[in-house]
């Protein structure tokens, strides 16, 4: 699979977190041989916990079913830049490679923002790729903040 299809699994987790009234961002956590050990979205408003954004959910499915907390060789696929919180989860959690969708000039960590994995106090910095199916994750963010504001 390429790194289009892993993200269109991400965009299904997204979608499905706008259908329960989340925002809609998702994610996928691939093992080095391209298996899926973890697909989640967005869930604090449901399990009301702030700290349940979709790669932090992630992190700890993939960390639960590998039986380890660190997650080497894996690679991380997101919707939408992390935030900085999720982007210290990334580090901690040892995660190879991180590619996310669309950019969050806000709130994002990576690229944007404080740039967390360039501080030189960043305990691991992921490989990133960004903008992969950037703009069906932007339009599918879009549409769910235009439909709330109605």
């Amino acid at each position: 699979m390429t790194d289009e299809d892993y993200m269109r699994e991400a965009l299904y987790e997204a979608q499905a977190s706008s259908a329960r009234g989340e925002v809609p961002v998702g994610a996928v956590i691939v093992n080095s041989a391209g298996v899926i050990i973890a697909r989640t979205g967005n869930a604090p408003i449901s399990i009301i916990d702030p700290t349940a954004h979709a790669e932090i959910l992630a992190i700890r499915d993939a960390a639960y079913r590998t039986d380890n907390y660190r997650l080497n060789g894996t690679t991380l696929y997101v919707t939408l830049e992390p935030c900085t919180m999720c982007a210290g989860a990334i580090s901690n959690a040892r995660i190879g490679r991180v590619v996310y969708g669309a950019s969050d000039l806000k709130g994002g960590a990576v690229e944007n923002g404080v740039k967390f994995f360039d501080q030189p106090t960043c305990h691991h910095r992921p490989k990133v790729t960004g903008g992969i199916l950037a703009t069906e994750s932007a339009a599918l963010l879009k549409a769910f903040f235009k439909a709330r504001r109605k």
